[in-house]
């Protein structure tokens, strides 16, 4: 097996690390997500990760319950920050060479987001994973994976779902016979507010032409079959 892709960022939700209990972090499921990351880092591409935090505080959430936005959103930087920490850890017990590189400044446990570092890492074949979002509330992780991914020339993004094997036309928990697109471009996406990613990401990535597959993270083996090029999930592009 060979890579299909020379530099690639992988977009996980903080949610696919509580497996069942819906908070905080599963052993198990970091343990086997770090080992398929290693199996993918061995076909050769160039790795770099963003990853949320709904498993430990969700902004959108806290700020529905009364937080100042703002101060919601900051707090749920500060979870990705604890997830990305987690992941780095989870990575290096299976040897591979991984740095934290955080929008917020945070140098007791993670380096700033230098985007020419960032390049760097990844040219010397360590794993990255940008935590923080992008810095600044009233952005969601997604918009940080389409900002980092634009910056860092990655040549697509891996929207790995939580037990969600595509993009649909509803719910498919929630309506039975919702139908699964194969493909779809950028501006049906945003059209129909097919929910691949929130609207600004989407758009952002359009302007950049970085595609997207979104697939199921939840099944064992997926991130390695995306990576080969295997065609499952949704491919959103030009």
């Amino acid at each position: 097996m060979k890579s299909a892709y020379g530099r690639l960022l992988l977009k996980l939700s903080g949610e696919a690390l509580a497996a069942d209990s819906g908070f905080g972090i599963h052993p198990g499921v970091i343990h086997g997500l770090a080992e398929e990351i290693r199996e993918v880092h061995g076909l050769g591409p160039q790795i770099s990760i963003v990853i949320g935090g709904g498993n430990v505080i969700r902004g959108v959430a806290a700020a529905s319950q009364g937080i100042d936005r703002a101060s919601a959103d900051y707090m749920g930087m500060m979870a990705s920050v604890i997830n990305a920490l987690a992941l780095q850890d989870a990575l290096e017990k299976q040897g591979l060479h991984t740095r934290v590189l955080s929008a917020l400044e945070i140098k007791e446990v993670a380096e700033p987001y230098i985007r020419r570092r960032a390049i760097r890492h990844l040219e010397k074949g360590r794993v990255v994973i940008f935590a923080a979002g992008t810095g600044n509330p009233y952005f969601s992780t997604d918009t940080a994976a389409a900002l980092r991914a634009a910056e860092i020339h990655a040549e697509v993004i891996l929207m790995a779902k939580n037990g969600v094997d595509g993009v649909y036309n509803a719910d498919p928990r929630l309506v039975p016979g919702a139908v699964r697109y194969d493909r779809l471009s950028y501006d049906e996406a945003i059209r129909e507010n097919l929910r691949v990613m929130d609207q600004t990401a989407i758009a952002l990535c359009r302007e950049n032409h970085l595609p997207i597959v979104v697939f199921d993270s939840a099944v064992s083996g997926n991130i390695l079959k995306v990576v080969t090029g295997e065609k499952i999930g949704t491919l959103v592009a030009d």
